[in-house]
């Protein structure tokens, strides 16, 4: 969350809480241009038909527009003739012209662009391939907004160097030499009297070049920052209306909003202004021109009327391109911004598969589902979570994990998944390293019911059937019967398709727990882990799981996480964690029995147990004595 506004009437921030420490991103280096096209071509090269056809079309324009000037100059002279149909010859050929142009410029912005959306397309499908291949470290600390941003914007801000014809910029420089050649040819000095303000230009430019740079950068920044505020509101907007925070969160986005503003403020400025001192220097061109020639042309004949409106024509030429460089510059800034962002996060880390040496065979590997051997993990360097954490599992054998929150049981899970790399010890899961596995091959050996179950917008059968590209009806139906809640579903409107809206927020949490268990039964992985499944789920639904749940992790090496500790007296075997250790292990009675941290929890959890239940008690009916009413 940003640090409040500081504006009048703002709610006062919270002490030391600034908007630079959740929102700020690390400060970008100096970007190459040239270096960010290289790594932009990849995309585009599949395409390149298009683009290469395209600047083939620009080439020609750009030949038929140094044209143009010297028709008109001919349509001027043949108006001054008294030659018959002279004006009417040259009139149709400048009409010829100037369609033959207008029907190029037609056909190459339109392959322009569909060699931009197609390469667009492209980067954005690698960009969301990459993003699922990123660590989990990666998502724990960059906000979901900063990296939707990414994916939106910033591909869009690279794709309107096509869209907005930057690539004609060479059509541009092409009609820039031409024109500087044909005015030579043509008068060299009338042509160094119109550029002799073009010094002028070159200051400007490289004034403006620098700061509109960095004030794209700064735009890039702020609307990664806005849309992380905004996805960070939304999804906790029932704790802000339940806390009355939406002053103060109004205040925040606030500021928020106002830097972003600002900083377009500052883009609008240097684009306005490189515009504007481009189209007075063209004018004061013309006109020193024009001042020249008129004072020339009584002393020498050969500068016609004719000869000064085609190097108007060209002059008007000359700086119509350099405007659109102009303009095409700040396009160019602000894609170049957009393309640093985006290989910044193409620079991450990706999870590719290490390459493994062949580990010697480990004695009873056969009969063992899952070795965890002096393992230690940190998510923070200098704090571990584990700390030399020994496990071994049997197949088929049903193992409890209990310890209080953050003692690293869910933890474990994480690791055996290759969710996250530990630092040190060894890992296998079915007497395999788990370095050894491709990350999708790995993790298809798991089923996993997690205590936050997470649905996607769809419908009943597709969240079931998460683990295949199409439902298989008859196997969804299955999973619910074998967990007893297919008539709840096949009550809703729509049975196994009833839609499912965004984060299943049209189920209730018991019904989005129930899925997460079908989902598992449907997977019928040989592993199966359970981390809090029951925990949002009600005593009464609870009781009607107990049953499918004896079904599911029969035959099946099972992992159960939970707190209720009644619910995993059944298991064959208790691990303790306290403090990222293993500090016990065994059955429930011989734990018991040792009155240890495991006796401490169940003691503990008892009690709360015996105070819900005589909380949520009838109350005792109470006889009235008759006319006590009265």
């Amino acid at each position: 969350m940003s640090a409040p506004s500081t504006k009048p009437g703002a709610a006062a921030p919270a002490k030391g809480r600034t908007l630079r420490d959740f929102h700020e991103e690390e400060r970008l280096g100096r970007a190459y241009d040239s270096h960010l096209l290289k790594r932009l071509w990849p995309f585009m090269k599949p395409h390149a038909r298009f683009l290469y056809a395209s600047i083939g079309m620009i080439l020609v324009t750009a030949g038929l527009n140094l044209v143009r000037p010297l028709v008109m100059g001919r349509v001027v002279e043949g108006a001054q003739s008294e030659e018959p149909g002279g004006l009417m010859k040259h009139g149709v050929t400048l009409a010829l012209v100037v369609f033959a142009m207008q029907a190029l410029t037609f056909i190459q912005m339109y392959t322009l662009q569909i060699a931009g959306a197609r390469s667009m397309a492209d980067l954005r499908s690698h960009l969301f391939e990459f993003m699922q291949r990123l660590e989990l470290r990666y998502y724990d600390r960059t906000p979901v907004g900063r990296l939707v941003t990414r994916a939106t914007n910033d591909v869009d801000a690279v794709g309107e160097l096509f869209a907005s014809g930057v690539i004609n910029a060479l059509g541009d420089l092409v009609a820039l030499v031409g024109i500087v050649v044909m005015m030579l040819v043509l008068d060299f000095r009338i042509a160094l009297i119109s550029f002799a303000s073009l010094p002028v230009v070159a200051l400007i430019v490289r004034f403006v070049r620098s700061r509109a740079r960095q004030a794209f950068r700064d735009i890039r920044v702020k609307t990664a920052r806005l849309n992380a505020f905004l996805n960070e509101q939304v999804s906790g907007m029932p704790v802000v209306q339940a806390y009355a925070r939406e002053a103060t969160m109004a205040a925040e986005f606030d500021e928020i909003n106002v830097e972003y503003r600002e900083a377009n403020k500052k883009s609008i400025f240097y684009e306005a202004v490189l515009d504007a001192a481009i189209e007075m220097v063209g004018t004061l061109c013309i006109a020193s021109m024009l001042w020249w020639a008129g004072f020339r042309r009584v002393a020498d004949p050969t500068i016609t009327f004719p000869l000064v409106v085609t190097f108007t024509q060209y002059i008007k030429q000359f700086f119509e391109p350099v405007s659109l460089l102009a303009q095409r510059y700040t396009i160019l800034q602000s894609a170049m911004s957009g393309a640093e962002r985006i290989f910044k996060l193409l620079d991450e880390p990706a999870l590719e598969a290490p390459s493994v040496a062949a580990l010697p065979e480990v004695e009873g590997a056969a009969d063992e589902a899952i070795a965890i051997e002096d393992v230690t993990f940190s998510y923070k360097a200098g704090v571990p979570v584990l700390k030399d954490v020994n496990l071994h599992v049997k197949r088929g054998e049903k193992i409890a994990l209990v310890g209080a929150t953050g003692a690293g049981k869910t933890t474990i899970t994480s690791l055996l998944l290759r969710l996250y790399d530990f630092e040190k010890g060894t890992v296998r899961v079915l007497g395999k390293d788990v370095c050894s596995y491709d990350r999708r091959e790995l993790r298809e050996l798991f089923a996993v019911v997690p205590q936050d179950v997470f649905l996607f917008a769809g419908t009943v059968a597709s969240n079931i059937a998460m683990s295949d590209e199409s439902p298989d009806l008859e196997r969804v139906e299955r999973a619910l019967s074998r967990i007893g809640a297919l008539d709840v579903f096949l009550k809703r409107p729509g049975g196994l398709d009833a839609r499912v809206d965004e984060r299943g927020a049209n189920f209730s949490a018991g019904e989005r727990q129930l899925l997460a268990f079908a989902r598992a039964l449907y997977r019928d992985a040989p592993l199966l882990v359970l981390d809090e499944a029951t925990a949002s789920i009600d005593s009464d639904t609870e009781a009607r799981l107990q049953g499918a749940l004896e079904a599911v992790v029969e035959g099946r090496t099972s992992l159960v996480i939970a707190h209720r500790l009644s619910t995993i007296r059944a298991v064959d075997r208790i691990v303790v964690f306290h403090k990222g250790r293993v500090v016990e292990t065994g059955s429930h009675d011989d734990l018991l029995a040792k009155d240890g941290v495991y006796a401490r929890l169940y003691r503990f959890q008892f009690a709360v147990e015996q105070m819900e239940t005589i909380a949520t008690a009838e109350p005792p009916s109470v006889s009235v004595p008759a006319g006590a009413a009265e």
